[in-house]
């Protein structure tokens, strides 16, 4: 085997449906997008709450930009730390009820950054099954023993980390799985982490700004703390319209970041305009309380619509709303059925997801109006029936 054959392994990623391509937005993220030169009405965007082109965010940015250029110019550790950066630490600090918050790049960043600092060899890491990417990356190149639970089973983590002889221990799950839409067991999870000695870590992306008491996220929706969940990670490009990430926790654990995490440490600091329309789209997080209770509406609008279809939709209390299909060639034809139809909606596949659990992977916003839901219901009808 050689480099010969990466043409070969291509065309048979083709052949088993499992190509992937990508596809260039012309346009604003929103319910209606342009997408090569066509329009279509989006449901595969993950600003949940309508942020991404909302007017306050945009004008606090270009205010940003003007007030600090473009870059971030270095390393957070060197001169690349601005004012925006630390006002929107600590006001998210606040708003997650820890002592400090810790900016990232991006939530795979933050991810590959926080595990690699709190684990080595004589440690120990245990993982959902289902964990994001980023996750299981993070604990493989940790060079901790690395063991996977079963999908939110608090027992099956329960048996591995009482077998398990380690320094330290850390448990790390998703706090709402990214292709199924469904909440971790947290309160299950803090309890066997608490008796066994570990500490458990949440990566929320998901959750924040979409459920939790004013969008706290799935940590707050259980009334747990920090004590229950010491390393909390959140991603700021989903539900909060703009980019980058944070890890929240103790003093002491942030600092243990800023001295060991290599992803903060080595890599320019997010331009500081975009923290500062973070921080914009922060405050209408907090006061905009409508959002999310639109949210909720569309997401029991579109679970009875699909349930009177007899479609599949897998048991999701988010704006995640994964349909199952199965076999990746028909998960493949109905996003192209429903692209013909001037919808857009992908399809995910293998090895993001398990093999025969291909799915149309639904998400909804805010922005969404009930008329387009309804278009979206009557598209997926239209699409099942021509590729039955």
């Amino acid at each position: 085997m050689s480099f010969d054959q990466l043409q070969a392994e291509l065309d048979q990623r083709k052949r088993d449906h499992l190509y992937r391509r990508r596809r260039v937005l012309e346009s604003a993220q929103g319910p209606e997008v342009q997408v090569d030169g066509r329009r279509f009405l989006a449901f595969c965007s993950n600003d949940y709450l309508g942020l991404a082109n909302h007017p306050e965010v945009i004008a606090a940015m270009r205010d940003g930009a003007a007030r600090y250029g473009v870059g971030g110019g270095g390393p957070h550790l060197v001169n690349g730390h601005s004012a925006a950066h630390h006002e929107l630490e600590d006001a998210l600090a606040e708003f997650t009820g820890r002592e400090r918050v810790l900016l990232f790049s991006t939530g795979y960043m933050a991810n590959l950054g926080a595990i690699n600092a709190l684990l080595g060899k004589q440690d120990a890491i245990f993982q959902d099954r289902l964990n994001h990417a980023s996750l299981l990356d993070a604990g493989l190149l940790s060079g901790a023993r690395f063991q996977r639970y079963l999908h939110n089973d608090a027992d099956s983590l329960a048996q591995r980390l009482a077998k398990a002889d380690a320094r330290r221990k850390l448990v790390v799950t998703d706090g709402v799985f990214s292709m199924d839409g469904d909440l971790a067991d947290l309160p299950g999870l803090a309890l066997v982490a608490r008796q066994q000695g570990a500490w458990l870590m949440v990566d929320d992306a998901h959750g924040f700004g979409c459920i939790g008491r004013g969008g706290r996220g799935i940590v707050d929706h259980f009334g747990l703390g920090n004590d229950e969940v010491p390393v909390l990670v959140g991603t700021l490009g989903k539900a909060f319209g703009t980019a980058g990430a944070f890890v929240a926790g103790s003093e002491t654990l942030i600092e243990t970041l800023i001295q060991l995490a290599r992803t903060y440490i080595y890599t320019t600091s997010m331009p500081p305009a975009v923290a500062c329309a973070t921080l914009a789209s922060l405050r209408l997080l907090e006061r905009e309380d409508w959002r999310r209770e639109r949210l909720n509406s569309l997401i029991a609008r579109f679970r009875n619509g699909c349930r009177q279809l007899g479609l599949e939709v897998m048991d999701s209390p988010t704006p995640i709303q994964p349909i199952l299909v199965g076999e990746s060639g028909k998960a493949m034809a109905m996003s192209a059925a429903l692209e013909a139809q001037g919808i857009f909606v992908s399809a995910i596949r293998p090895p993001t997801v398990p093999a025969g659990s291909a799915r149309l992977r639904v998400t909804l916003s805010a922005e969404h109006s009930d008329e387009q839901l309804d278009r979206l219901l009557d598209a997926l009808d239209k699409a099942r029936g021509m590729t039955a």
